[in-house]
């Protein structure tokens, strides 16, 4: 009888069973085990449900994970099937040709895949939107290589307009100038197609020129030395690359300054390349508000005069603080460009100025750069200097103090306005004793474009 003596078996308690002579260990029905003290013991067994409920979940679970392994593939062929549809929709392949072509060239371009430039914005997120236009949504990322770029999001390409947007991205990319916004690459992956450019630290000069703040750390000098900087970016893109290119959308806002307040020429989303046997496009009238030409306006003839009046509003902002187009003054002047030929007239010159420059003593500076102004923005294009003349007079302004313009008082017999609501006449009298007229309108959106008759 070893079981009713524990030191006689090793069985657990009440799991022994006496037999002739020995004795045996064993577990009572739903355990299993050996039944020993020292050994497995007797475990509770699992029942059928148990093992059946058991089965079916693990089944149930191995399912799903097949089936999401499934729909993440087919989502990812989805995924690379669309890119390659945006890819080819966007002039990919196109792109390629021209690149090949190209080969001789040194620089080329950079085609960034969309998961790179989702990474470097975190999937393009609304904190970092740097700025907003017309033509697109410009953020701030960081590239896997620690570059510092601006990722602009464009607006859809028309498909009729395919070959021209490759056309200017090859040509910007080929761009070194020390006051363009540099171009690095672009990708085609998305709907709408995404420009990477360097990224400028220190804002655009329509925020130093507007806001009170800085404004007032914007001296004369740095106003002409930015000024003279990016009429020499303009006149390069006129004369100096190959097609010549016409921004169409010079203004204070696409004039960026980096830590040193170096001016950057950006935002060519509204560029034309121009053929190098045409000195005019027909196109529709496109730009913004302030600063569009009034010959463009009226003719849709795009000519390279059309950025000179452009960047002549942009010297009268630099010279009075004020905007290109505000509705706070009265409907005569609200264009400042009307606005700064009547105080020409009027001989008041000194009334409109920037009181943050006027202390400075270079009254001979500022009145040499208001006539320059003021010729920029003749009512005929053919009247106005072109951006290398007056780059160079802006530049001899800075340095020698010389200029070609010179003229001692506004007194040449100017403008009389005509402005009667929402149109804005303007006449300019000419050397002949004629004078020639421009229509602007007056509009409370800043961007527009217009379809013309005989625009294309």
């Amino acid at each position: 009888k070893e079981c009713e003596n524990s030191n006689l078996n090793i069985c657990e308690k009440d799991r022994c069973l006496n037999t002739n002579g020995s004795f045996k260990c064993f577990c009572t029905k739903g355990y299993k085990g050996d039944g020993k003290k020292h050994g497995r013991g007797c475990i509770r067994g699992q029942s059928l449900v148990f093992k059946l409920v058991a089965g079916i979940s693990i089944g149930i679970t191995v399912l799903i994970l097949l089936i999401c392994w499934l729909l993440s593939i087919l989502n990812r062929r989805k995924l690379n099937t669309m890119k390659q549809k945006f890819f080819l929709q966007n002039g990919g392949l196109l792109l390629q040709e021209r690149l090949t072509q190209r080969q001789q060239l040194p620089v080329i371009v950079n085609i960034f895949s969309s998961a790179e430039l989702k990474k470097a914005t975190d999937n393009f997120h609304d904190s970092r939107i740097v700025g907003q236009g017309g033509y697109g949504t410009v953020y701030k990322g960081l590239l896997a290589d620690n570059r510092l770029v601006a990722i602009k999001k464009s607006k859809e390409v028309d498909p009729q307009q395919v070959e021209q947007f490759i056309n200017e991205v090859i040509v910007l990319s080929q761009i070194n100038h020390r006051n363009v916004v540099k171009l690095l690459g672009c990708c085609l992956e998305t709907q709408a197609p995404l420009l990477v450019y360097e990224f400028i630290e220190n804002g655009t000069l329509f925020e130093h020129i507007h806001s009170k703040t800085k404004a007032r750390s914007l001296s004369w000098d740095m106003r002409l030395r930015v000024a003279a900087e990016a009429a020499g970016a303009v006149a390069y893109l006129h004369s100096a690359a190959s097609p010549p290119i016409i921004h169409r959308d010079i203004k204070s806002t696409n004039i960026l300054l980096d830590t040193s307040f170096t001016a950057k020429v950006s935002d060519f989303g509204a560029s034309r390349l121009v053929p190098l046997d045409q000195i005019q496009l027909s196109t529709i009238v496109q730009g913004t508000l302030g600063y569009l030409d009034p010959e463009y306006m009226q003719t849709n003839q795009l000519t390279q005069k059309s950025d000179v009046y452009s960047f002549g509003v942009v010297l009268i902002e630099l010279l009075t603080g004020k905007k290109a187009l505000s509705y706070d003054r009265s409907v005569e002047e609200r264009s400042l460009a009307n606005y700064f030929l009547l105080a020409l007239e009027r001989s008041c010159l000194f009334q409109v100025l920037d009181d943050n420059i006027i202390c400075e003593g270079n009254s001979e500076e500022l009145t040499s750069v208001a006539m320059l102004a003021k010729i920029c923005l003749h009512v005929k294009g053919k009247d106005r200097p072109s951006m290398k003349e007056v780059a160079k007079e802006l530049e001899g302004l800075r340095l020698a103090g010389k200029h070609s313009w010179n003229q001692t008082e506004p007194n040449e017999a100017e403008s009389e306005s005509l402005l009667s609501g929402k149109m804005i006449a303007f006449a300019i009298a000419n050397g002949d004793g004629s004078s020639s007229t421009a229509i602007g309108y007056d509009n409370s959106s800043d961007h527009i474009i217009w379809p013309m008759g005989g625009g294309r």
